[in-house]
């Protein structure tokens, strides 16, 4: 009793709310029931309907069902005690609600009504996961100083372009999420099988060692399976990405729960979810204006840069009057915002390119623009740095200033309207974070083609950022990677569907 105002509070006992007794009468269960299948999760059309008409009634932004000294809420199921001030926390409500849950679900998967989000499930350990729980009582905390997973490579002779690729792949979160909850199901012989090794090296990152990884099982896989990359020569590390990707992907059969039979066209692995986008490719006659639209999958993004042979766009920066993704640089420095401009305007394909319009039914000249249809929730961009050809072989040094967070929005297919002349108005609703990523790691080379090596810059926790020189790993700071000239810049999604 509060003895200012004589006003009673009450509070909560440890073994919960001492009012749920009040309620459990009768056929409390059923009834609770109903109010579940009715107001709460609506498995069937009728009951949306009733929920939307009930909710529509009510002021408050959260709508609940009052009963007794006690409410629902009718967005989340969660029963509070006006007693107690607190929510009702409840083994038999709870099992009741869950119950209910999945019914609902069940029924909106099968008249195939249920809109976007209606699908989210709460994780519960297993038998078998709550008995391996009850064995190995040992748990390792993650602290914000946390060194787990920051573990050095040795060099087994020029394979700095391998090592610096397989720092940003273990430090990929969906990736790492996968092989550290041992998702691969894998149909070849162990020994052959890159997923495999890859899941054994992610046991080796986030085993808490701190001595060097000799990672000589995986360079050996690479070179069966990669063959153009065998050999002691130093070789490209996006040529290595690529080829890494391929790898894996093909090794991911028995990863996919049947989704590839129901459409053999898409690949549901986890190399294809994470890295797999849409490029869509817009070819427009320029006599009718007919449009030809193809879009093609990807799993990075190759940008040209100032001072290599092809002909760059010029563009000042913030020369639109707008600043797009915050772009911190120095006066008249290229940046990544403008590679992608440059790679999104529609381009004139010219007399010596005509392609044969539907539409006109002969050889018209066209333009063609590319854009991203969908995102991939892992953007790799290849800043062009190594230009080959039949009369010149070097490394273009151009400085590219790149942003920790990124927004893609501008390159959308869907932005195309909003784009004139390479130039993005930049939109009302800036809350949109669908199409925002923030930067990961950067893959650097320093030196020539002919002499170079291989570093990564990787992000350790939200602003926590190291240097991995292949058997050696230290602290970095922003700056350093901000200020870095960038081969591959490697960003993450902010914001997930769920599917």
């Amino acid at each position: 009793i509060n003895g200012k105002n004589s006003d009673v509070v009450c509070v909560m006992s440890p073994a919960g709310c001492s009012h749920v007794s009040g309620f459990k009468v009768d056929n409390w269960k059923q009834n609770l029931r109903l109010i579940y299948q009715c107001f709460v999760w609506s498995g069937s059309v009728e009951t949306r309907k009733r929920k939307v008409t009930l909710n529509s009634m009510h002021q408050s932004p959260v709508p609940v069902l009052f009963f007794s000294h006690s409410a629902i809420d009718l967005l989340y199921g969660g029963i509070y005690c006006f007693v107690c001030q607190d929510y009702i926390y409840d083994k038999e409500m709870e099992q009741i609600a869950k119950e209910e849950q999945r019914k609902a679900w069940k029924l909106q998967e099968f008249s195939k009504t249920s809109g976007i989000g209606e699908k989210y499930s709460m994780w519960e350990p297993t038998k078998r996961e709550l008995e391996l729980l009850r064995h190995n009582p040992k748990r390792r905390k993650i602290t914000a100083n946390c060194t787990i997973g920051l573990r050095g490579l040795i060099n087994l002779g020029n394979t700095c372009f391998m090592n610096c690729i397989v720092q940003a792949l273990t430090h990929t979160p969906l990736l790492r999420d996968f092989f550290l909850s041992d998702r691969h199901k894998c149909e070849m012989q162990s020994n052959s099988c890159l997923v495999c090794e890859m899941s054994q090296l992610f046991q080796e990152f986030y085993s808490g060692h701190r001595s060097p990884h000799i990672p000589f099982r995986l360079l050996h896989l690479v070179w069966t399976h990669a063959r153009h990359l065998a050999g002691y020569e130093q070789q490209d590390a996006h040529e290595f990405l690529i080829a890494a990707l391929d790898v894996l992907h093909r090794h991911c059969k028995g990863d996919d729960n049947g989704k590839k039979a129901n459409n053999p066209n898409h690949c549901s692995c986890i190399i294809d979810q994470i890295f797999t986008g849409g490029l869509q490719s817009d070819v427009t006659c320029q006599v009718c204006h007919g449009v030809s639209t193809t879009i093609d999958p990807f799993w990075d993004i190759s940008l040209d840069l100032p001072g290599s042979s092809t002909p760059f766009w010029p563009l000042s920066p913030g020369s639109d009057g707008s600043v797009v993704n915050g772009d911190s640089h120095p006066s008249g420095a290229t940046t990544l915002t403008d590679c992608l401009r440059r790679f999104t305007r529609p381009e004139h394909l010219g007399s010596s390119a005509k392609i044969k319009c539907s539409g006109c039914h002969s050889y018209q000249e066209s333009t063609k623009q590319l854009t991203m249809k969908r995102l991939p929730i892992v953007a790799c961009f290849h800043l062009k740095r190594f230009e080959h050809s039949a009369k010149l072989r070097r490394k273009i040094t151009t400085y590219v200033s790149f942003p920790l967070e990124l927004d893609m929005t501008p390159f959308m297919a869907s932005s195309k309207e909003s784009r004139m002349n390479g130039q993005y108005q930049q939109p009302v609703d800036s809350l949109n974070n669908d199409n925002k990523y923030s930067l990961f790691a950067v893959v650097n080379h320093q030196g020539t083609l002919e002499s170079g090596h291989y570093t990564t810059f990787i992000r350790q926790h939200k602003d926590q950022w190291f240097k991995c020189d292949d058997a050696i790993i230290t602290k970095a700071s922003i700056k350093d990677v901000l200020d870095s000239e960038g081969y591959l810049l490697f960003y993450h999604k902010q914001f997930l569907e769920y599917e």
